[in-house]
């Protein structure tokens, strides 16, 4: 039996009608060149700046050069297992890292990947890890105080709540303490922070150790951690900071607080630099290349503090550079200053000489952070910051061995006091109003006649005998936060029946 054309043709037509094909169109370009962590990839034309790309053996890599006839990109792994003529494919997106409440909690890599031998982390989230920072109408100005527990920085160098402050000094001189501190305080504070704590170039052992230290006080139920160390390839010691900012901002747009420690930025500069020489873009100042300035200004301008329309949530900074020989007038120390709202200067003299935290008040400001600061702690630190100017001054001209007179003598004297009051032990952060307290005490001459050995004993009993005797009253202070006529008889009233059993 003979088939009729249009038969074939109702056929044809009814597999035309329901095909469903699927077309995809994938890019492919090949290695070049691979080596020190970079990969020059031709037959990529469409690629993206800051896109991923994927190699062979799972390794993934960032396109940071579009040049004419090729592009550079940094590769995130072991490029030992890349090789020349490799295939390399686009992926559409620029890098992200995974975000949300299940990385509270977690030690991870500068990719997001789980390094704590806690199994997986489950999220489904994710977020890029350069973005623009949020835009002027979408910010509020700093007004909430972030308290550090730290005495020398709460009443001289207060911190508020979306603020960028610069921890700068030498190596070995207390920095990370700080922030560790800063981590460890926040565990009773009213609405909570998350907190990120970001190593960069860090030995293992260094990292474990803070994570240590942050699990023996309680602190990493609300802490992150992310390790780049310092055996990582180049360019995942320069997305770690971008890493722990991303994991940050998806609780910051929740209406929640972060504080972000990167630790340190120095060594980000280096890593940036080498990726930047391999990458043959041209050197500046240093070997630096010129965006080196950019590199950090768009990490840091994302700290900031929303706006109630925006859920009033904030990302605070506390970004950590190291000097060499003190010197903050070298490039990136200079760069990072101008960038910040303040600096927390710790000098390798005072270190050594005795003084912990070794915070230089003469150097150290904070540029917002005194509108965040609590009445009370204003109250009692504006007198403070001017006696330890004035001490700093007559100390420095009393070394000339010339005759004072009784008043400079006093001021000396009371300086002296002030200087051991302000010492305080790493890992035990203080309350609002204990440091009210003692700070209300030196600056109002109770300790001018205890010898200055005696004054961190004087300090920790005052302690001791507040909360036994006087509870109510520092109850008084914790909830008010306002030092008025009636609070302050109270304080002196303690004082002085504590100075009366004081031996």
């Amino acid at each position: 039996m003979a088939i009729r054309p249009e038969e074939i043709t109702a056929v044809i037509k009814k597999q035309i009608e329901g095909f469903a094909g699927s077309t995809e169109l994938k890019e492919e370009g090949s290695v070049l060149q691979v080596g020190d962590g970079i990969a020059r990839v031709y037959g990529l034309e469409n690629a993206m700046a800051g896109e991923l790309l994927e190699l062979p053996n799972g390794v993934m890599g960032m396109v940071l050069n579009l040049e004419k006839e090729n592009v550079g990109c940094v590769l995130f792994g072991a490029d030992a297992l890349v090789k020349e003529g490799d295939p390399v494919r686009r992926t559409g997106r620029v890098a992200q890292v995974p975000v949300g409440d299940a990385m509270v909690g977690r030690v991870v890599d500068a990719l997001g990947r789980p390094i704590d031998g806690k199994g997986p982390i489950k999220t489904t989230k994710s977020r890029p890890i350069d973005i623009v920072a949020p835009g002027v109408m979408e910010r509020s100005p700093v007004n909430e105080p972030l308290q550090t527990g730290v005495k020398a920085v709460d009443a001289m160098i207060p911190i508020g709540r979306g603020q960028r402050e610069l921890i700068i000094g030498d190596r070995q001189t207390g920095k990370t303490a700080i922030a560790i501190d800063a981590i460890i305080n926040q565990k009773n504070q009213p609405n909570r922070p998350i907190c990120i704590y970001v190593a960069v170039g860090q030995k293992q052992s260094t990292v474990a150790a803070v994570v240590q230290t942050l699990q023996d006080h309680g602190a990493m139920e609300y802490s992150i951690v992310v390790s780049a160390g310092a055996s990582e390839p180049a360019p995942l010691l320069y997305i770690a900071p971008y890493t722990g900012c991303a994991i940050g901002e998806e609780f910051l747009w929740q209406g929640k607080h972060v504080l972000v420690i990167y630790d340190d930025l120095s060594k980000h500069a280096q890593a940036y630099r080498q990726l930047s020489l391999l990458l043959r873009r041209p050197p500046g100042r240093e070997a630096y290349p010129g965006d080196v300035f950019y590199l950090h200004s768009r990490l840091l301008e994302r700290a900031c503090k929303l706006s109630k329309e925006n859920g009033g949530g904030s990302l605070t900074a506390l970004p950590i550079i190291e000097t060499q020989a003190n010197d903050v007038s070298a490039y990136i120390p200079t760069n990072v200053i101008s960038i910040t709202d303040g600096q927390i200067y710790l000098e390798s003299n005072l270190f050594y000489s005795g003084i912990r935290p070794a915070v230089n008040v003469g150097l150290s400001v904070s540029r917002v952070g005194g509108a965040a600061q609590s009445k009370a702690m204003k109250q009692v630190a504006g007198r403070l910051r001017l006696d330890m100017a004035q001490f700093n001054a007559l100390a420095a001209f009393a070394q000339f061995g010339s005759e004072l007179d009784a008043a400079s003598q006093k001021q000396l004297a009371r300086g002296e006091r002030l200087v051991e009051l302000l010492k305080q032990d790493q890992y035990q952060p203080l309350t609002v109003e204990r440091q009210v307290l003692s700070i209300y005490a030196g600056t109002n001459g109770f300790v001018d006649d205890v010898p200055s050995k005696d004054v961190r004993r004087f300090e920790a009993e005052l302690f001791a005998f507040a909360d036994a005797r006087h509870g109510a009253t520092m109850k008084e202070l914790a909830d008010k936060r306002v030092l008025d006529d009636a609070l302050k008889a109270k304080l002196e009233t303690l004082i002085k029946e504590f100075k009366a059993q004081f031996k």
